[in-house]
Protein backbone atom coordinates (compact mmCIF):
# COMPACT_ATOMS: atom_id res chain seq x y z
CA UNK A 1 0.00 0.00 0.00
CA UNK A 2 1.34 3.30 -1.05
CA UNK A 3 1.43 6.29 1.45
CA UNK A 4 -0.72 9.27 0.88
CA UNK A 5 1.43 12.56 0.61
CA UNK A 6 1.15 14.17 3.84
CA UNK A 7 0.55 17.94 3.89
CA UNK A 8 2.95 18.36 7.40
CA UNK A 9 6.63 18.68 6.68
CA UNK A 10 7.06 15.84 9.66
CA UNK A 11 5.69 13.18 8.08
CA UNK A 12 6.05 14.15 3.86
CA UNK A 13 7.72 10.42 2.86
CA UNK A 14 8.02 7.03 4.28
CA UNK A 15 11.96 7.73 4.68
CA UNK A 16 10.88 10.69 7.38
CA UNK A 17 8.62 8.24 8.94
CA UNK A 18 11.39 6.32 9.56
CA UNK A 19 13.81 8.68 10.45
CA UNK A 20 11.24 9.96 13.45
CA UNK A 21 11.02 5.95 14.37
CA UNK A 22 14.56 6.13 15.04
CA UNK A 23 14.55 9.22 16.84
CA UNK A 24 11.68 8.01 18.98
CA UNK A 25 13.74 4.60 19.47
CA UNK A 26 16.65 7.03 20.88
CA UNK A 27 14.72 9.11 22.74
CA UNK A 28 12.43 6.03 24.45
CA UNK A 29 16.37 5.02 25.65
CA UNK A 30 16.95 8.61 27.36
CA UNK A 31 13.99 8.44 29.14
CA UNK A 32 14.01 5.29 30.76
CA UNK A 33 17.05 6.88 32.50
CA UNK A 34 14.71 9.85 34.05
CA UNK A 35 13.42 9.84 37.49
CA UNK A 36 10.31 8.31 37.80
CA UNK A 37 8.31 11.02 40.07
CA UNK A 38 8.79 13.49 36.71
CA UNK A 39 6.54 15.96 35.27
CA UNK A 40 3.57 14.71 33.23
CA UNK A 41 4.56 15.62 29.55
CA UNK A 42 2.66 16.71 26.50
CA UNK A 43 4.25 16.36 22.97
CA UNK A 44 5.62 19.87 21.73
CA UNK A 45 3.40 18.72 18.67
CA UNK A 46 0.44 20.38 20.68
CA UNK A 47 1.90 24.06 20.18
CA UNK A 48 2.61 23.76 16.45
CA UNK A 49 2.19 27.16 14.84
CA UNK A 50 1.89 28.75 18.17
CA UNK A 51 5.17 31.44 17.81
CA UNK A 52 3.28 32.15 14.30
CA UNK A 53 -0.08 32.49 15.71
CA UNK A 54 1.23 34.77 18.57
CA UNK A 55 2.98 37.21 15.73
CA UNK A 56 0.37 37.43 13.51
CA UNK A 57 -1.72 38.63 16.63
CA UNK A 58 1.23 41.43 17.79
CA UNK A 59 2.00 39.36 20.41
CA UNK A 60 5.61 39.30 21.91
CA UNK A 61 6.98 35.91 21.38
CA UNK A 62 10.07 35.98 24.13
CA UNK A 63 8.04 37.40 26.71
CA UNK A 64 5.34 34.56 26.55
CA UNK A 65 7.35 31.84 26.39
CA UNK A 66 9.94 33.02 28.50
CA UNK A 67 7.50 33.58 31.25
CA UNK A 68 6.54 29.64 30.73
CA UNK A 69 9.32 28.29 31.06
CA UNK A 70 9.56 26.48 27.27
CA UNK A 71 12.02 28.00 24.68
CA UNK A 72 10.07 29.07 21.27
CA UNK A 73 12.10 26.43 18.97
CA UNK A 74 10.42 23.72 20.59
CA UNK A 75 7.07 24.69 19.40
CA UNK A 76 5.76 22.04 17.30
CA UNK A 77 8.87 19.80 17.24
CA UNK A 78 6.96 16.01 17.00
CA UNK A 79 9.04 13.86 19.32
CA UNK A 80 10.12 16.65 21.75
CA UNK A 81 8.22 16.43 25.52
CA UNK A 82 7.09 20.00 27.14
CA UNK A 83 6.20 19.77 30.86
CA UNK A 84 2.19 19.99 30.71
CA UNK A 85 2.03 22.48 33.60
CA UNK A 86 4.47 24.86 30.98
CA UNK A 87 2.42 24.06 27.77
CA UNK A 88 -0.92 24.97 29.76
CA UNK A 89 1.05 28.00 31.46
CA UNK A 90 1.96 28.99 27.80
CA UNK A 91 -1.62 29.52 26.42
CA UNK A 92 -2.57 31.38 29.85
CA UNK A 93 -0.13 33.71 28.97
CA UNK A 94 -0.45 34.42 25.60
CA UNK A 95 -4.33 35.48 26.62
CA UNK A 96 -3.05 37.73 29.08
CA UNK A 97 -0.45 39.60 27.25
CA UNK A 98 -2.21 38.75 22.88
CA UNK A 99 -4.37 41.99 22.31
CA UNK A 100 -6.11 41.40 19.16
CA UNK A 101 -8.00 43.50 16.96
CA UNK A 102 -10.35 39.97 15.57
CA UNK A 103 -11.20 38.38 18.66
CA UNK A 104 -11.30 39.39 22.44
CA UNK A 105 -8.70 38.96 24.65
CA UNK A 106 -8.87 36.08 26.61
CA UNK A 107 -9.97 33.82 24.10
CA UNK A 108 -6.47 33.19 22.62
CA UNK A 109 -6.86 29.28 22.87
CA UNK A 110 -10.20 29.34 21.46
CA UNK A 111 -9.70 30.90 18.47
CA UNK A 112 -6.02 29.29 18.33
CA UNK A 113 -7.32 25.46 18.21
CA UNK A 114 -9.90 26.46 15.53
CA UNK A 115 -7.42 26.82 13.57
CA UNK A 116 -5.08 24.03 14.15
CA UNK A 117 -4.95 21.18 11.52
CA UNK A 118 -4.83 17.62 12.37
CA UNK A 119 -1.61 16.57 10.99
CA UNK A 120 -0.16 19.50 12.93
CA UNK A 121 -0.50 17.29 16.06
CA UNK A 122 2.29 15.11 14.38
CA UNK A 123 1.98 11.17 14.61
CA UNK A 124 -1.06 11.62 17.41
CA UNK A 125 -2.89 13.55 14.38
CA UNK A 126 -1.73 11.04 11.73
CA UNK A 127 -2.90 8.51 13.26
CA UNK A 128 -6.31 9.57 13.59
CA UNK A 129 -7.07 10.84 10.11
CA UNK A 130 -5.59 7.73 8.41
CA UNK A 131 -7.60 5.53 10.05
CA UNK A 132 -10.55 4.05 7.99
CA UNK A 133 -13.88 5.50 9.30
CA UNK A 134 -14.31 8.52 11.79
CA UNK A 135 -15.33 5.88 14.86
CA UNK A 136 -11.78 4.27 14.09
CA UNK A 137 -10.24 7.76 13.91
CA UNK A 138 -11.72 9.08 17.41
CA UNK A 139 -11.08 5.31 18.85
CA UNK A 140 -7.50 6.06 17.78
CA UNK A 141 -7.50 9.51 19.59
CA UNK A 142 -8.58 7.37 22.20
CA UNK A 143 -6.64 4.64 22.53
CA UNK A 144 -3.25 6.24 21.98
CA UNK A 145 -4.06 9.55 24.25
CA UNK A 146 -1.53 8.80 26.76
CA UNK A 147 1.06 8.67 24.46
CA UNK A 148 0.57 12.27 23.47
CA UNK A 149 -0.44 13.90 26.98
CA UNK A 150 -0.24 12.81 30.80
CA UNK A 151 -2.23 13.27 33.33
CA UNK A 152 -5.58 13.70 31.67
CA UNK A 153 -7.70 11.57 30.18
CA UNK A 154 -10.10 11.40 26.61
CA UNK A 155 -13.28 9.41 26.47
CA UNK A 156 -15.78 8.40 23.61
CA UNK A 157 -18.90 7.05 25.33
CA UNK A 158 -22.70 7.57 24.31
CA UNK A 159 -24.81 9.62 26.37
CA UNK A 160 -27.68 9.32 27.80
CA UNK A 161 -29.65 11.65 25.16
CA UNK A 162 -28.47 9.24 22.58
CA UNK A 163 -25.69 11.89 21.61
CA UNK A 164 -21.87 10.23 21.66
CA UNK A 165 -19.22 12.36 23.72
CA UNK A 166 -15.97 13.04 22.82
CA UNK A 167 -14.86 14.09 26.53
CA UNK A 168 -11.42 15.94 27.58
CA UNK A 169 -9.74 16.29 31.12
CA UNK A 170 -6.62 17.16 32.84
CA UNK A 171 -6.79 15.19 36.20
CA UNK A 172 -3.45 17.02 37.64
CA UNK A 173 -4.77 18.65 40.85
CA UNK A 174 -1.58 20.83 40.28
CA UNK A 175 -2.64 22.68 37.21
CA UNK A 176 -5.25 25.11 38.27
CA UNK A 177 -5.32 27.14 35.49
CA UNK A 178 -6.57 24.92 32.36
CA UNK A 179 -9.53 27.25 30.67
CA UNK A 180 -6.56 27.90 27.60
CA UNK A 181 -6.02 24.14 26.82
CA UNK A 182 -9.61 22.91 27.02
CA UNK A 183 -10.54 25.37 24.43
CA UNK A 184 -8.12 25.13 22.10
CA UNK A 185 -8.65 21.13 22.81
CA UNK A 186 -11.86 20.96 21.42
CA UNK A 187 -11.20 22.94 18.92
CA UNK A 188 -8.33 20.80 17.52
CA UNK A 189 -10.88 17.61 18.23
CA UNK A 190 -13.47 19.24 16.16
CA UNK A 191 -10.92 20.03 13.42
CA UNK A 192 -10.23 16.40 13.49
CA UNK A 193 -14.23 15.38 13.21
CA UNK A 194 -13.95 17.97 10.17
CA UNK A 195 -11.51 16.87 8.47
CA UNK A 196 -14.01 13.83 7.32
CA UNK A 197 -17.38 15.69 7.68
CA UNK A 198 -16.64 19.13 6.13
CA UNK A 199 -15.32 22.18 7.09
CA UNK A 200 -18.92 23.37 7.75
CA UNK A 201 -19.36 20.35 10.05
CA UNK A 202 -20.78 21.33 13.96
CA UNK A 203 -21.38 20.22 16.99
CA UNK A 204 -24.52 19.48 18.88
CA UNK A 205 -23.28 20.94 21.86
CA UNK A 206 -19.96 22.11 23.37
CA UNK A 207 -19.44 21.72 27.27
CA UNK A 208 -16.38 23.16 29.45
CA UNK A 209 -15.91 22.57 32.82
CA UNK A 210 -14.95 26.17 33.35
CA UNK A 211 -17.25 28.93 34.36
CA UNK A 212 -18.69 31.05 31.29
CA UNK A 213 -15.72 34.06 30.53
CA UNK A 214 -16.26 37.21 29.36
CA UNK A 215 -16.52 37.20 25.88
CA UNK A 216 -18.85 33.92 25.91
CA UNK A 217 -20.61 34.24 22.77
CA UNK A 218 -17.14 33.86 20.84
CA UNK A 219 -17.09 30.06 22.01
CA UNK A 220 -20.71 29.48 20.21
CA UNK A 221 -20.10 31.58 16.93
CA UNK A 222 -16.21 29.34 16.86
CA UNK A 223 -18.11 26.22 17.25
CA UNK A 224 -21.29 27.37 15.50
CA UNK A 225 -23.32 25.45 18.57
CA UNK A 226 -24.52 26.10 21.83
CA UNK A 227 -21.93 26.02 24.37
CA UNK A 228 -22.41 25.29 27.82
CA UNK A 229 -19.93 26.52 31.18
CA UNK A 230 -19.18 24.96 34.42
CA UNK A 231 -19.83 21.55 33.28
CA UNK A 232 -18.35 18.05 34.60
CA UNK A 233 -16.01 17.57 31.88
CA UNK A 234 -14.94 19.21 28.68
CA UNK A 235 -16.72 17.54 25.81
CA UNK A 236 -18.30 17.76 21.88
CA UNK A 237 -21.69 16.03 22.15
CA UNK A 238 -22.42 14.61 18.45
CA UNK A 239 -24.81 11.95 16.43
CA UNK A 240 -23.79 8.54 16.66
CA UNK A 241 -24.03 7.83 12.99
CA UNK A 242 -21.04 10.26 12.55
CA UNK A 243 -18.91 7.17 13.42
CA UNK A 244 -19.41 5.01 10.45
CA UNK A 245 -18.45 8.00 7.51
CA UNK A 246 -15.14 6.78 5.94
CA UNK A 247 -12.02 9.23 6.52
CA UNK A 248 -11.01 10.88 3.37
CA UNK A 249 -6.96 9.95 4.13
CA UNK A 250 -7.42 6.80 4.71
CA UNK A 251 -4.24 4.73 5.12
CA UNK A 252 -3.89 1.61 7.01
CA UNK A 253 -0.15 1.30 6.34
CA UNK A 254 0.85 4.43 7.62
CA UNK A 255 -1.87 4.85 10.39
CA UNK A 256 0.22 1.60 11.72
CA UNK A 257 3.50 3.51 11.29
CA UNK A 258 2.26 6.30 13.65
CA UNK A 259 0.91 3.94 16.38
CA UNK A 260 4.62 2.40 16.42
CA UNK A 261 6.28 5.26 16.44
CA UNK A 262 3.63 6.90 18.90
CA UNK A 263 4.44 3.50 21.25
CA UNK A 264 8.21 4.14 20.36
CA UNK A 265 8.56 6.97 21.95
CA UNK A 266 7.13 6.69 25.51
CA UNK A 267 4.76 3.90 27.19
CA UNK A 268 2.15 4.95 29.96
CA UNK A 269 3.64 5.83 33.24
CA UNK A 270 2.96 2.92 36.30
CA UNK A 271 0.49 4.99 38.44
CA UNK A 272 0.05 7.77 36.40
CA UNK A 273 -3.68 8.18 37.29
CA UNK A 274 -3.04 7.82 41.14
CA UNK A 275 -5.83 8.12 43.51
CA UNK A 276 -5.28 11.01 45.28
CA UNK A 277 -5.68 13.27 41.94
CA UNK A 278 -8.61 11.42 40.72
CA UNK A 279 -10.42 12.17 43.96
CA UNK A 280 -9.28 16.16 43.63
CA UNK A 281 -10.38 16.40 40.13
CA UNK A 282 -13.81 14.89 41.25
CA UNK A 283 -13.80 17.38 44.22
CA UNK A 284 -13.40 20.37 41.66
CA UNK A 285 -15.95 19.36 39.84
CA UNK A 286 -18.20 18.74 42.23
CA UNK A 287 -18.07 21.86 44.21
CA UNK A 288 -20.86 23.69 42.15
CA UNK A 289 -23.11 21.62 44.09
CA UNK A 290 -21.89 22.28 47.17
CA UNK A 291 -19.61 20.78 49.61
CA UNK A 292 -18.44 17.80 47.86
CA UNK A 293 -19.10 14.71 50.68
CA UNK A 294 -17.05 12.22 51.55
CA UNK A 295 -19.36 9.01 50.59
CA UNK A 296 -20.17 10.81 47.25
CA UNK A 297 -17.01 11.14 45.87
CA UNK A 298 -16.04 7.68 47.08
CA UNK A 299 -19.29 6.33 44.92
CA UNK A 300 -18.66 8.20 42.17
CA UNK A 301 -14.63 7.09 41.76
CA UNK A 302 -15.95 3.45 42.79
CA UNK A 303 -13.37 3.48 46.01
CA UNK A 304 -13.83 3.19 49.56
CA UNK A 305 -14.61 6.09 51.71
CA UNK A 306 -11.46 4.25 53.55
CA UNK A 307 -9.54 3.90 51.12
CA UNK A 308 -9.59 7.74 49.97
CA UNK A 309 -8.61 8.91 53.58
CA UNK A 310 -5.85 6.30 53.64
CA UNK A 311 -4.72 7.43 50.83
CA UNK A 312 -4.56 11.68 51.99
CA UNK A 313 -3.02 10.37 55.26
CA UNK A 314 0.06 9.17 53.78
CA UNK A 315 0.62 12.11 52.42
CA UNK A 316 0.19 14.16 55.53
CA UNK A 317 -3.40 16.23 54.77
CA UNK A 318 -7.27 14.63 55.75
CA UNK A 319 -9.86 14.55 53.08
CA UNK A 320 -11.41 18.32 54.27
CA UNK A 321 -7.30 19.95 53.68
CA UNK A 322 -8.03 18.26 50.05
CA UNK A 323 -11.38 20.35 49.89
CA UNK A 324 -9.93 23.29 51.16
CA UNK A 325 -6.74 23.19 48.78
CA UNK A 326 -8.66 22.68 46.10
CA UNK A 327 -10.86 25.71 46.87
CA UNK A 328 -7.99 27.79 48.14
CA UNK A 329 -6.27 27.31 44.04
CA UNK A 330 -9.50 27.64 42.40
CA UNK A 331 -10.07 30.92 44.61
CA UNK A 332 -7.21 32.98 43.27
CA UNK A 333 -7.85 32.01 39.91
CA UNK A 334 -11.72 32.86 39.76
CA UNK A 335 -10.78 35.88 41.32
CA UNK A 336 -8.40 37.00 38.38
CA UNK A 337 -11.32 36.59 36.21
CA UNK A 338 -12.74 39.89 36.71
CA UNK A 339 -16.32 38.86 34.89
CA UNK A 340 -17.35 36.61 38.07
CA UNK A 341 -18.62 38.14 40.58
CA UNK A 342 -17.81 37.41 44.36
CA UNK A 343 -21.34 35.73 44.64
CA UNK A 344 -20.96 33.38 41.44
CA UNK A 345 -17.21 32.86 42.93
CA UNK A 346 -18.85 31.23 46.53
CA UNK A 347 -21.55 29.13 44.25
CA UNK A 348 -18.41 27.98 42.06
CA UNK A 349 -16.69 26.81 45.18
CA UNK A 350 -19.83 25.24 46.65
CA UNK A 351 -20.54 28.04 49.39
CA UNK A 352 -23.89 28.65 49.80
CA UNK A 353 -23.39 31.90 51.35
CA UNK A 354 -21.03 34.85 50.00
CA UNK A 355 -20.28 35.45 53.59
CA UNK A 356 -19.14 31.68 54.12
CA UNK A 357 -16.70 32.69 51.17
CA UNK A 358 -15.09 35.74 52.41
CA UNK A 359 -14.38 34.42 55.73
CA UNK A 360 -12.97 31.33 54.78
CA UNK A 361 -10.87 33.23 51.78
CA UNK A 362 -9.63 35.67 54.72
CA UNK A 363 -8.43 32.96 57.14
CA UNK A 364 -6.57 31.65 54.06
CA UNK A 365 -4.67 34.87 53.16
CA UNK A 366 -5.31 37.27 55.59
CA UNK A 367 -7.30 39.58 52.96
CA UNK A 368 -11.22 40.01 51.56
CA UNK A 369 -11.82 38.42 48.92
CA UNK A 370 -12.47 41.63 47.47
CA UNK A 371 -9.10 43.45 48.30
CA UNK A 372 -7.26 40.34 47.19
CA UNK A 373 -8.95 41.44 43.82
CA UNK A 374 -8.08 45.25 44.02
CA UNK A 375 -4.71 44.06 45.03
CA UNK A 376 -4.34 42.18 41.79
CA UNK A 377 -5.41 44.37 39.51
Amino acid sequence: MKLAPAPCNHFQNSAAVAGTFKMTSALKDRDSREAPDRAPIVLAAAATGLVDFIEAHCGDVDSIFGNSGIAPDMAGAPTLKVKLSSYCRLFEEAARQVRPARFRQGNFGLWFGQQFRPRDLGMWGYAAVSAPTLGAALDNLVRLFHFHQESSWMRLAAGADGLMRLEYQIYSSEIVERRQDAELSLGMFANVIRDCAGSKWAPVEVHFEHPRPDGWEEHETAFDAPVYFSQRTNALLFPPELLRRPMPGSDLQLMSMMETCLESLGSRRGGDEGLADRVKTAIRVSLPNGYPNLDRIAAELRVTPASIQREFAERGITYKDAVELTRQNLARMYLEQRMLSLTEIAMLLGYSELSAFTRAFTRWTGASPRSYRKLRH
